[in-house]
């Protein structure tokens, strides 16, 4: 009997202190994260649709519509397709004044006003979600001293509040700043007045910050990311800004910098861009009307191969790809319209 309760004593003596760390233990489970089951479009019968399909508008988005406008060529459309690369505002105004363009690029939400031109002209804008951006701030790839950037000090840079290198940092060069900025038909510029601008510096209304940017010593302004890019390479005292895409083209050429919002310098990239860490991160949209859709067929199938395939094309380009409940609800919104 003795030996039997000392083997329970032992017993207990080894097990009870596991079963109390086991009490203790309040960590819950993770639950584990499902993503949303892809909408299915129907599939594209491209051999039997042809005619024009125009486009127009955003810069940034300009380098996807283009691709996809490649690869539906390439699958068997043999009409022709037109991307004009002018601007998301001035895209706009083709799509909602004039009804020039079947499908409007924006790298920005359309506004109230551009609405209302398109219900003038008897259109209905739908939206459709195709990707993410992260607006690079680049610089020459010999600029050795720009390693990263406040909001606020972007913000000085642009408006003319500071000039030269040195008034940012007085360890950097005493160097006249160079500026590349898109111009006011941009969504790029837009933004970037709204987010940087306007958040960081000290205006009373958008007018007037722009004005500031407008009036900035040293400042180019250009639709054409391209003539942006250029610039910046042209001087290691340039600093400009552009859609991703266009910095991942230039290899070594360029630098892009690290912004930092309040809570440390964040680098651009797809998860940044994705988790909205990186502070100049932005949605990229394709536009265009149900009427259009039902009226050519053409229209209605580049819309749906767009929403199809963009996510097998968007990184390649240089962008990042839309969160799937995003896409989800634009191929929804395709689908509701669709003939």
């Amino acid at each position: 009997m003795l030996k039997r309760l000392a083997w329970i004593l032992s017993v207990l003596i080894v097990v009870l202190p596991m079963l109390v760390v086991l009490a203790q233990d309040t960590t819950p489970t993770p639950t584990p994260t499902i993503a949303p089951t892809p909408v299915e479009l129907p599939d594209t019968d491209i051999l039997s649709v042809t005619g024009d399909i125009l486009t127009g508008g955003s810069s940034t988005v300009y380098l996807l519509t283009e691709r996809m406008a490649e690869r539906f060529a390439e699958e068997g459309f043999s009409g022709s397709i037109t991307v004009d690369r002018i601007g998301t505002s001035a895209g706009f105004e083709l799509f909602c004044q004039s009804g020039e363009t079947d499908v409007s690029n924006a790298s920005r939400a359309i506004r109230e006003s551009e609405i209302e031109d398109c219900r003038q002209i008897g259109r209905e804008p739908i939206e459709f979600r195709v990707g993410t951006d992260a607006i690079a701030v680049t610089v020459n790839d010999a600029n050795d001293f720009v390693e990263s950037l406040t909001l606020e000090q972007l913000a000085d840079i642009f408006t003319g509040a500071v000039t030269t290198w040195a008034e940012v940092d007085p360890a950097w060069p005493d160097e006249p700043i160079v500026l590349y900025s898109p111009g006011v038909d941009s969504g790029t510029f837009d933004y970037f007045i709204e987010e940087v601008v306007m958040a960081a510096g000290d205006f009373e209304d958008e007018q007037t910050a722009i004005d500031a940017v407008l009036s900035a010593p040293n400042i180019q302004l250009s639709e054409d990311d391209d003539v942006l890019v250029l610039g910046v390479e042209s001087s290691p005292y340039a600093i400009g800004y552009f859609g991703f895409a266009y910095f991942l083209g230039e290899g070594e050429l360029l630098q892009a910098i690290s912004l930092d919002a309040g809570d440390g310098p964040v680098t651009p990239n797809q998860e940044t861009a994705e988790s909205g860490a990186y502070p100049l991160a932005r949605p990229l949209f394709i536009y265009s009307d149900a009427d259009i859709l039902n009226e050519k067929p053409q229209v209605a199938a580049f819309v749906t191969f767009y929403l199809s395939f963009v996510e097998r094309e968007i990184l390649d380009v240089g962008y990042f790809p839309a969160s799937a409940a995003a896409l989800n609800d634009a191929k929804r919104r395709l689908l509701e319209v669709l003939p």
